[in-house]
């Protein structure tokens, strides 16, 4: 049977679902790439499948994201609303790595159903929990040892030469070099992948590729110039990926759901807009020492701060050391001042937010304390940051890439689906598709 007159051809045997992640990879890219012919298996899979535009998390960042995609529930249950955070009642920052992750992931919760998983490079799996199967951790996995359960699969992954991420540093030392590091992890990407979805018996597969985020957030500006030094080089990328993506479905049978998802999309960047800078410039932000040297140096009288990208949280009295809002009409009132104040803000004349969200408007479940006051949803464009030293509101980074939370794509290989696709949808989806009834706690639902 040919690679693409499997997908419908139905039966009643054991049901099994492929994911593949595209990390980063906005709908509106695949759709064009495989229009033009450079992703000719994809286009393949598109014609006999279903190819749809997806929203994400918010903040639409991949911590976020990928928590969601993997425990159906939005960060008021999960608890991960950044890569970074304040410890409660500190000004202390740390990294809630795996650990902090609240609920099932659908491969624990598939392995409560005597179903196994094989979960490769997914971000914010770091380290690597118990499963019924195999986990190698994904971004920000730092220990190949820590990233990987059962750890007796450890010597097989060195013997491969296994690569846990692109070297992102070397950006800013060549870009070549750069360009180099993720060839190879690429290579070693698709060495694993390819390996263990033909040698491991699984009922779920989850196959993550990050290196597009990588490539995205360094050369975007590469995407759409064909004069640019580097647009082959991002073209050869999506051509290897479209590739591996061909391979990986030949080794699926008829009864095997296949899903494509990103965590979220990709545009270009006019200008980093530095949310700090802005909240001290309003006065809602002081600090003790010019420049700050970390969120330690927060002085008495601060009502606002920002963490990456865009969450804002209110100092409130009793919730940080030095906090002087009150709750109630106080707060309320300081949280109209700031959003109304947000959607006047322009950079070289254009206006910088979309969207402004009160906490209640996006999160609810027993992590909700913890989420921010407010969340702002940018234009594309302007990319909002977290840094707490700038000396101006606006400027440039060496990203030419930056995230969007509408763009991100959903693909499966059944007919169309007639409803609006959230990444929280994603895991009952797959579930339905397997047979199985999700929990009842999930926030998604199947589409």
């Amino acid at each position: 049977m040919s690679m693409f007159g499997k997908l419908f051809s139905g039966g009643k045997e054991r049901k099994r679902a492929l994911i593949i992640g595209l990390d980063g990879v906005p709908y509106t890219l695949m759709k064009k790439f495989a229009e033009d012919g450079i992703m000719a298996n994809t286009a393949a899979l598109i014609k006999n499948g279903t190819l749809r535009r997806m929203t994400t998390s918010l903040p639409e960042v991949s911590s976020v994201a990928w928590t969601t995609f993997m425990t159906g529930v939005n960060p008021g249950k999960h608890g991960i609303y950044g890569f970074m955070d304040l410890r409660p009642g500190t000004y202390d920052m740390f990294f809630p790595d795996f650990k902090f992750v609240k609920g099932e992931t659908m491969w624990e919760f598939l392995g409560k159903n005597s179903k196994r998983s094989i979960v490769i490079n997914v971000p914010s799996t770091y380290p690597a929990r118990e499963l019924n199967g195999l986990l190698i951790s994904g971004f920000v996995a730092i220990d190949l040892r820590k990233a990987t359960y059962p750890q007796s699969y450890v010597p097989q992954l060195e013997n491969m030469g296994y690569r846990l991420d692109v070297d992102a540093t070397k950006a800013r030392e060549s870009m070549d070099l750069f360009a180099n590091d993720l060839r190879e992890t690429l290579k070693k990407r698709e060495e694993a992948l390819l390996y263990f979805i033909e040698k491991e018996d699984w009922d779920l597969f989850i196959a993550t590729i990050s290196e597009t985020d990588r490539l995205h957030h360094f050369l975007w500006a590469a995407s759409d110039n064909p004069s640019h030094k580097y647009h082959d080089f991002f073209i050869e990328i999506y051509k290897w990926i479209d590739r591996i993506i061909g391979k990986l479905y030949e080794k699926v049978d008829s009864n095997t759901a296949v899903f494509m998802v990103s965590d979220h999309g990709f545009t270009h960047i006019k200008k980093e807009v530095y949310i700090n800078k802005w909240l001290e410039q309003e006065g809602y932000l002081k600090w003790d020492k010019n420049p700050p040297e970390s969120h330690k140096d927060i002085a008495e009288g601060t009502k606002a701060i920002n963490m990456d990208p865009a969450r804002i949280y209110i100092h409130l009295r009793g919730k940080y050391p030095k906090g002087c809002v009150n709750t109630g009409s106080e707060y309320n009132s300081l949280r109209d001042e700031i959003k109304g104040k947000l959607y006047k803000l322009k950079v070289d004349g254009d206006s910088v937010v979309k969207k402004v969200y009160f906490r209640e408007e996006l999160f609810n479940g027993p992590e909700f304390e913890l989420a921010p006051d407010i969340v702002v949803l940018p234009n594309y464009g302007f990319d909002l940051k977290g840094a707490i030293n700038k000396t101006e509101i606006a400027g440039k980074g060496i990203f030419t890439g930056m995230h969007t939370q509408d763009d991100a794509l959903f693909y499966t290989n059944r007919e169309s689906v007639e409803v609006d696709v959230n990444i929280i949808d994603v895991m009952p989806t797959v579930l339905a598709a397997m047979g199985i009834d999700p929990p009842t706690e999930l926030d998604g639902r199947a589409v």
